[in-house]
């Protein structure tokens, strides 16, 4: 068996790296399929495919295969590639009912990873105010030492001086 993936469409289906630019997606995409694509697929070959590069390359990632689309649509080569047995990932519904065509079984891009967490790098929430959880006087001791240091630091610059 081998597993195709619809390389841009499942990585912006994934909340691990939707809000990844392009290329991060890719990467990320590609190592995430190297380290976990055996448990979440079994023991296969994995093939990653992406639009662009007009050389049409191909990559390796630990077990995982890289290929570019070149002059084509990735959508094309992915067709290309599908035989009976294989399991093509991807949400494009178009490619999903010509991928069946072929005898290949499809599995929407989401499934893939389910339980996948956004990205670090995607969230844009800032550290909680200094006073969430904290009981009421529980700033007390941290304006007391900070008024503390900084008339120490004031009367030690002083006497510099």
């Amino acid at each position: 068996m081998r597993v195709i993936v619809d390389g841009y469409n499942v990585a912006r289906d994934d909340p691990a790296t939707e809000a990844l630019p392009e290329e991060e997606q890719r990467a990320a995409l590609v190592r995430r399929l190297a380290v976990r694509g055996q448990t979440l697929f079994g023991t296969c070959a994995i093939v990653v495919v992406f639009d662009g590069r007009s050389d049409g390359a191909v990559e390796s990632v630990g077990s995982v295969e890289a290929r570019f689309s070149g002059d084509r649509i990735a959508d094309d080569v992915i067709v290309g590639l599908a035989r009976p047995g294989d399991v093509v990932v991807t949400s494009d519904r178009e490619l999903t009912e010509r991928c069946q065509k072929v005898g290949a079984r499809v599995l929407p891009g989401k499934s893939a990873f389910e339980g996948a967490k956004p990205s670090r790098k995607s969230r844009r929430t800032r550290y909680p105010a200094s006073t969430v959880g904290i009981p009421d006087g529980g700033n007390l001791i941290t304006e007391e030492l900070k008024r503390l240091w900084l008339d120490d630091e004031s009367s030690e610059q002083e006497s510099e001086t």
